[in-house]
């Protein structure tokens, strides 16, 4: 039986979710862009979707970050960071679950983010602007990118997410779950480190395992 379950846990450790960007195993990319490049020893993404990360057009999703009029840059930086560490981590095994969408076959759910990533990216967004609850689904999407469903209304994202824990399980439908673990704890997954300091997020996907 340990065996089994060695082999199980094993394959929730270093790997990449079967969805529409991820190379099939992780591996070293020198060349990783930006705010990106905290995974460069061992990536999920290529150098161009660490590229297009950065983009507020970006061809990975069509996204329009600005559906709302401009989002300020230091709110923007943590959406970019989400998309680094959604497209370039091989931490996320444990939380990686079927998804039955046309782009991608695995999702996550639920990753528990350490609580001072989660207060940062709520503290830094809290004025900018969006329609929406859900950005996952729900959007007009005639003109090719995302606009704000008729009768939405543009609001701080204050008002649309009330407390940092709304923002952060709400807006991906579930992706990320709100924790009161702190950063260096073992217990929670950090969007941002130190790469100089090594990858936290390997130990906490270890511990959930």
């Amino acid at each position: 039986a340990t065996t089994a379950v060695m082999v199980t846990r094993d394959s929730l450790l270093n790997v990449c979710m079967d969805a529409k960007h991820h190379k099939t195993e992780p591996g070293p990319e020198g060349q990783l862009y930006g705010q990106c490049v905290l995974w460069k020893d061992n990536a999920c993404c290529t150098a161009n979707t660490s590229m297009e990360a950065h983009q507020d057009q970006s061809y990975l999703y069509n996204f329009n970050w600005d559906h709302c009029g401009a989002m300020p840059e230091k709110c923007k930086r943590h959406f970019i960071q989400d998309t680094c560490l959604y497209e370039c981590s091989p931490n996320l095994g444990p939380w990686i679950d079927q998804a039955d969408t046309s782009w991608r076959k695995e999702r996550i759910r639920d990753v528990p983010l350490c609580q001072e990533d989660c207060e940062q990216w709520w503290e830094d967004c809290q004025d900018a602007v969006t329609c929406k609850v859900n950005w996952h689904k729900g959007w007009n999407w005639t003109t090719g990118t995302n606009q704000c469903p008729k009768g939405a209304m543009c609001q701080k994202f204050k008002f649309v997410f009330p407390t940092a824990a709304a923002l952060c399980e709400q807006i991906w439908s579930g992706s990320y779950r709100y924790t009161s673990h702190h950063r260096g704890s073992g217990r929670c997954i950090q969007m941002w480190f130190d790469p100089a300091q090594g990858n936290p997020n390997i130990a906490v996907a270890q511990y959930y395992a």
